[in-house]
Formats: C-alpha cells, structure tokens, sequence
C-alpha cells in the first residue's frame, strides 16, 4: 500500500452540545501563569520580560494528514504551524508520495536525509516529527492495532504522571503524586528574584511534604553560575530535577555545569532533535534524564532511537509534555525505561481535566494522576475526517 497525498491541515473541532466543556465549570482563580511571570531567554529585554508571549510567534499547532491508495488515514500534530506547515506541504510531501506507507522507518530516513541542507534540526525536525506520526497513526489503523502495541506493547501497568504548573494546591487536590513548577526570575533579578524563587519552591514543598517529588522547570534561563548558586539555595528542599537551566546549543557549559554541580540531578531535551544530538549529551553524560518531545524530536521513529541510546547509557527518559498528548501517552507506555509522563495542567483551578481542551479521544489522568492510553487503532483519536481542513486555503 502506497502513500497517496501528504498534507498540512487545521483541526476544526465543531460545538459539542453535552459534553463537559461545553457546561464550563466557573475557575476558582485564574491559571497562575497567566498573572505571574516565567524565566525566559529573553528576560534580559524589559520590554518583553514580563510575558514569553510578548515576543514567541503567535503559530500555534499544525496537523499532518497521511493518506493511503485504500483511504485510511493518519494524523500527526506539532507546534510552529506556518513554518511547519510549509515544509510538509512544499517539500517533505511531495517526496514521500508514491512510497509505502507502512515503511516508517525508511520514510523518515529519507525525511531527515533531504532536511539537512538546510538543516534538519529544529523546524525540519519538527515537520518530520508531524509526519512521522501521521504515518504512525496510518500504521495502527491499517494494522488494527494500537500504536503501542506495534512499538512491543504496554511496559507498564498505567503511565505515572506527574503536573506541571505553578498551582500546586490544585495538582494535589486533582490527584497528582509529583509536581514541577516554573521559575519566575532568572540571572537578571539578582538576589531578590534568588530569594522570590527559593520562597517559590519552599512553598511547594510545604504543601506536597516530604513523601511527594518536586522538581523545577527553568526554560533556557540561566547561565552557569546562576544555576550553580540557585542549586546549592534549593539543597534543603530535595528537588528530584532542575530543568532546562542553560541555552540548549551552549554545550562548554553544559560541560561547566556537570563538572561544578555533580550532586544535582539535571533534565534537559526538549529542545533538542534528533537523535545525533541525544548521542552526544549521552556519550558525555551532561544530563541525568533526558526529555525528547515527539512531536518535535522527529517523531515516534526517532525516540525511539533516542529511547534506546538512552537505555544504553542507563540514563532514562522523561518525555516532554507526554502526558499532555496521545502521541507521548502511546510511546511512553510502550517503553520500560519512560517511568513518568509529564502532563501540563494548562488550565484554570477548579475546572475539571475534563473540561479543558484536548484532543478528542485522548486519555486523561485519573483521580491518583496515573492514566492508560486509548486501545483504538493508531493513537486512538475521535477525529472526524470533515473536521480537517486544508492549511492554505
């Protein structure tokens, strides 16, 4: 069976009448991220300090549909829509058509292959990424199966998630055994945004005790000395990770970092693709976990390359954002050595998981934050046909 047509589309989900979110629970208070700032790479600028959304393209999601000579078809999803969307449309595509579409693995080769003259990591990867998973989804649905079984089948009994999110007395009470949050100052706030974040994390842990796992998100915005000083200031508060402290293309001080903070346990690599680059920071243990995005490391096909090194390395992984979406609920449930999914709450407190917005069909964390992936072919997706719509229209 051969691929027919490749193309980038938008989701146009209708009104649902009787369905959760469309009897809006009222919040108790607003998300925190919405009042509060987060560190940033850019917060050294004060005209877009306050808000990453000041200055991050206004893109969104863009979805891949993968259609065969017989009909079926397939979704895949990833950020950075317009971009994105343009490379499946003008160039991975067309090369793909014709070929078999169940060869995930040759296709993706030829994606990556074709990419690198002009780059194949960043938004290349995350084209191939789109692609990748729509002929994922083309695979379980041809096949009848779902796309964890085809990657070996279930490695654990549910997938342990744990929330990301700033409202930490929200996380607990939905259930949530671990909880990371985001830091609010970085570099450019000197000892006083110090102070503001070790009061940060010292309230979490207040509320979580002893017997529940904290981490910190720091997003690319920190340096080395920075990362080293906060570190020693959260000692006492036993932070299971710090997240993301340096640029992710600044590798002597990824090296800097290991050497001066050897105790702490380190995570990074959502903003890395492919698996080239996860066999260096392996081969050099700069990190203690790493966190592919599959919908922007290259897809399915390549983490679990990724997956792989990394179990060779004895490091494990901690997909970015796995829980969030049924492509990382799929694979992590699938891999022994992904032991947690992150799952980024997003929405306002007292409004039910229920309620916010996700794709149709994905599976949501239960009431002690552990889930079990759709068992439908592909990545079990209720999307209708008619509600794709071509990109460029």
């Amino acid at each position: 069976m051969k691929i027919k047509s490749i193309e980038p589309v938008k989701l146009a989900i209708p009104p649902r009448p009787g369905r959760p979110r469309d009897g809006a629970t009222v919040a108790r208070r607003r998300e925190w991220r919405r009042d509060h700032e987060v560190a940033n790479p850019m917060s050294k600028y004060p005209h877009v300090k306050a808000r990453r959304s000041l200055y991050a393209p206004k893109w969104g999601t863009v979805f891949c549909k993968v259609t065969a000579e017989d009909g079926t078809w397939g979704l895949g999803m990833s950020p950075f829509n317009q971009p994105v969307a343009t490379l499946i449309r003008d160039h991975l595509g067309p090369q793909l058509v014709g070929h078999p579409a169940l060869a995930t693995e040759r296709l993706w080769d030829m994606m990556t292959r074709m990419t690198k003259p002009y780059g194949a990591v960043g938004l290349p990867s995350c084209a191939v990424s789109a692609v990748d998973l729509a002929l994922w989804d083309l695979k379980g649905k041809v096949l009848g199966q779902p796309v964890y079984t085809l990657l070996g089948g279930p490695a654990h009994e549910s997938i342990f998630c744990y929330a990301t999110g700033n409202d930490t007395d929200w996380h607990l009470e939905l259930g949530f055994e671990a909880c990371k949050l985001s830091c609010p100052y970085g570099p450019v706030d000197g000892l006083r945004g110090m102070d503001e974040n070790e009061r940060l994390v010292a309230g979490a842990r207040e509320l979580l005790g002893p017997d529940k796992e904290l981490m910190l998100d720091t997003w690319m915005a920190f340096d080395v000395e920075y990362t080293v000083r906060l570190a020693e200031r959260l000692r006492p508060y036993k932070l299971r990770w710090i997240e993301d402290p340096l640029s992710p293309d600044d590798w002597n001080s990824w090296i800097a970092l290991r050497q001066r903070l050897p105790w702490q346990t380190i995570a990074s690599g959502e903003h890395w693709f492919l698996p080239e680059t996860f066999a260096f920071v392996l081969s050099q243990r700069l990190v203690d976990i790493i966190q592919p995005d599959v919908t922007w490391c290259g897809g399915i096909t390549a983490a679990q390359k990724i997956v792989h090194l990394a179990e060779a390395a004895g490091i494990q992984t901690v997909l970015h954002s796995a829980g969030g979406n049924p492509y990382g609920q799929h694979f992590t449930y699938a891999m022994p050595s992904t032991p947690w999914a992150e799952f980024y709450i997003g929405s306002d407190p007292g409004v039910p998981l229920a309620e916010a917005n996700h794709l149709p069909g994905m599976a949501l964390p239960d009431k002690h934050g552990r889930l079990q992936p759709s068992d439908a072919p592909g990545f079990g997706l209720e999307i209708k046909e008619e509600w794709l719509v071509p990109f460029f229209a």
